[in-house]
């Protein structure tokens, strides 16, 4: 029955309510009130509201009678149920469905402009609220949730997209697959082992007749106490004291490397990464269950990420670090073409970077007498995020003791900057803006950081906020960590007891926006292009970082800090999971693009240009530049509408 306050409006009526409302101020109210119990208008803020109401016309419809069927052409208007039932029944006779109360339709068809593909007929009295497209588009202008909510109802076709995508590229599926699953359905059953009393010579026959490169130790309880490998054997064959009936306990490495059964097969990679190791014994409560190997992981790989790792550790001039650095950009490279995820892969680049950094740093530090123990050398920006991709630039600083006289200081620079010097011979360019370890801004004692980092704090200017975006992300790489400790405790402390700066930094974040139209649509530059990085990834790390400031999270990666954010702000998993699974698609985007560009000019290294997607990837990039915007619309709700 019609609502009592209002007059119901029968058929005859209809032609005199075509134009829109012009409700009084008290009936604007009423139906505010009633909008805002669904979705989107309960996200919706009044003048978003009243825009929607003031340009609708409503409409009422007899049971019986047709509202929409595909002889009427191309959609051109929007309908609101607001009291009644509507039976939607699919084209041939097919599945029917019931919209009640606060449902649009049809969605699908006015943002495709196309006739709806079934017909929708008024169960009982039909009272709903009809707005025109151009209208919808002046409504979706000025409120994004409203935009996002129309978009959302088309998420069912992004997610067969998807599926589609997958069933395309079948083999790297499984190669993606295999890097997230657990250790313990990947390890060998039974990896040959032996207790600490062994005679060497019976475990060298064992490792002969097995046909394997090492043995694990392992006492009573199945606990692993160290590991035999033939590159012991030639350290033990050469001691003076060689003998073949040697307890193998006293000639094993120990202690050793090894992981859980719950750990993933990226976590065996980056461990071998950066240990310069090949196999992994896994354990379950500390007792061995089986041991994991680099072909294990990576059967289809050329260039392995032991070899990667090991000739970084040989280097040991300039010459040799550069034909490691390029060893890690081609192991990345073929990791992309065999379907690895972008996470994986920029996780794995990150932790290999991480090895040539501190061997570079070793090397001239010993050729300048720099003791690295009284200092400690940050990684800033992405890789500090260990997020690095393709084509990163280098984004570092160093951490020097109070007591560091002015002479320590400026030799430690100098020294500084012939590590910057090395590493951009290796391919981490030159940074633009400066902020590197060589550089005097960037070379400072403790108390010199955390006064700086106070004024960034407390002022809040667009260069403070510009620097806090890339220093906050600090890692410490190499020396001291206990120097980096205390810069990372001074930003949580000061940024919690100064929400001003949360609020600043979030405005300057909402600055920029995706490259979305009002129904979702992505815009391209005068090229055809947006640019991956500041219009797509940049949108998700700012996001993340202010977050995870405000929620207290140490962690330093976006997915982290968006997990374990979304968990702290209590959100629906699947909010904060999208948000991840957007920022993750968006990565590997940009490492296909710059794998593109390094084989064309190597220019513009983050800019897609559109036309080169396929129709699916289209679709899923938009879909993850509206996560974007809903992140965006998160945090403009936490910390720009208090």
């Amino acid at each position: 029955m019609p609502e009592p306050a209002e007059t119901p409006l029968t058929a005859a009526a209809t032609a005199a309510a075509q134009g829109a409302l012009a409700p009084s101020a008290p009936l604007l109210a009423h139906l505010r009130t009633q909008l805002r119990a669904w979705p989107p208008f309960c996200t919706m803020d009044d003048e978003a509201i009243d825009a929607f109401l003031t340009r609708a016309r409503q409409h009422y419809a007899a049971p019986g009678e047709v509202l929409l069927a595909p002889a009427q052409g191309a959609a051109r208007t929007l309908l609101l149920v607001r009291q009644g039932t509507v039976r939607h029944e699919a084209p041939g006779g097919g599945d029917a469905t019931a919209l009640g109360a606060g449902e649009f339709m049809p969605v699908a068809a006015l943002l495709a402009h196309r006739p709806v593909r079934g017909t929708y007929t008024a169960l009982d009295d039909v009272f709903v609220l009809a707005l025109d497209a151009d209208d919808v588009e002046a409504v979706a202008g000025r409120s994004p949730p409203f935009a996002d909510y129309l978009q959302a109802r088309m998420q069912a076709l992004l997610a067969r997209s998807r599926n589609e995508l997958h069933q395309t590229l079948a083999s790297q599926a499984l190669a993606q697959q295999a890097m997230e699953m657990p250790l313990g359905s990947l390890a060998s059953v039974g990896a040959v082992h032996c207790a600490p009393g062994t005679p060497l010579r019976e475990a060298l026959q064992t490792m002969h007749a097995r046909q394997i490169g090492s043995i694990l130790v392992t006492d009573d309880t199945g606990a692993l106490r160290g590991i035999f490998t033939r590159h012991d054997l030639l350290r033990v064959v050469l001691a003076p004291d060689f003998d073949l009936d040697t307890p193998i306990g006293r000639v094993m490495t120990s202690p050793v490397y090894s992981l859980g059964v719950r750990d993933t097969a990226q976590d065996a990679a980056l461990l071998m990464g950066e240990h310069a190791v090949r196999h992994v014994p896994v354990t379950r409560e500390g007792t061995l269950v089986g041991m994991v190997s680099e072909r294990d992981l990576f059967a289809l790989q050329r260039t392995s990420v032991q070899q990667v790792s090991a000739h970084i550790r040989r280097a040991e001039d300039d010459a040799a670090l550069r034909l490691a650095a390029e060893g890690i950009r081609a192991l990345a490279r073929q990791l992309l073409a065999q379907g690895v995820q972008a996470r994986q892969i920029t996780e794995l680049t990150s932790r290999l970077n991480d090895v040539l950094t501190r061997r570079v740093l070793t090397l001239h530090a010993a050729r300048a007498a720099i003791a690295l123990e009284r200092l400690c050398w940050l990684a800033l920006g992405s890789e500090g995020r260990s997020e690095q991709t393709l084509a990163s630039d280098q984004d570092n600083a160093l951490v020097l003791p109070d007591d560091s006289d002015g002479a320590e200081r400026e030799r430690t620079r100098a020294w500084a900057e012939g590590v910057n010097r090395t590493l951009d011979a290796c391919g981490y360019d030159w940074c633009r803006g400066g902020i590197m370890a060589g550089q005097p801004a960037c070379c400072l004692t403790v108390s010199d950081w955390l006064t700086r980092f106070r004024r960034w704090i407390e002022h809040g200017s667009p260069h403070d906020l510009l620097q806090a975006s890339i220093y906050f992300d600090l890692r410490p790489l190499a020396g001291d960590e206990r120097l980096a400790a205390q810069l990372g405790h001074e930003i949580a402390t000061r940024v919690r007891t100064t929400p001003r700066f949360l609020h600043q930094l979030a405005a300057n974040a909402l600055a920029h926006r995706p490259p979305l139209d009002w129904a979702g649509r992505i815009e391209a530059d005068a090229q055809g292009c947006i640019d991956l990085k500041l219009q797509g990834t940049a949108l998700f790390v700012d996001a993340a970082r202010i977050l995870a400031l405000g929620q207290g999270v140490q962690a330093t990666g976006t997915r982290e800090r968006l997990l374990q954010s979304g968990r702290a702000l209590q959100l629906q998993p699947r909010e904060y999971e999208s948000w991840v699974g957007a920022f993750e698609f968006l990565q590997g985007l940009r490492l296909r693009v710059q794998l593109d560009a390094a084989a064309a000019t190597g220019e513009r290294p983050n800019h897609l240009r559109l036309a080169s997607l396929s129709d699916i990837d289209r679709r899923i990039l938009a879909a993850s530049l509206r996560e974007a915007r809903a992140l965006q619309q998160r945090l403009a709700l936490d910390w720009t509408m208090r």
